[in-house]
């Protein structure tokens, strides 16, 4: 069954926000800083493949997906809720 956002959360950092999912993410929590560092995490690849993406945490049930300062939120948050319902 695909994941999905049920609430996006700014933060702190303007560049930053958290997704709320309906359920939990499979274990371990995870940080990731580059899209070599995700190759081997299918979710992490996917998300790391939308332009503007810089890194991302996987913890629970949420997620923080960081973007560069030029790169407007719309278009992310759209390809990060097609990643999720992508990855079961």
């Amino acid at each position: 069954m695909p994941h999905s956002i049920t609430q996006f959360q700014p933060t702190p950092n303007p560049n930053a926000l958290k997704c709320i999912l309906d359920r939990p993410l499979p274990d371990p929590p995870r940080s990731f800083r580059s899209a070599a560092d995700a190759a081997s995490d299918p979710l992490a690849a996917s998300l790391f493949a939308i332009p503007g993406v810089t890194n991302l945490l996987l913890s629970g049930q949420w997620l923080t997906v960081n973007k560069q300062a030029d790169s407007d939120w719309t278009p992310i948050k759209k390809a990060v809720q097609r990643a999720l319902a992508n990855i079961d």
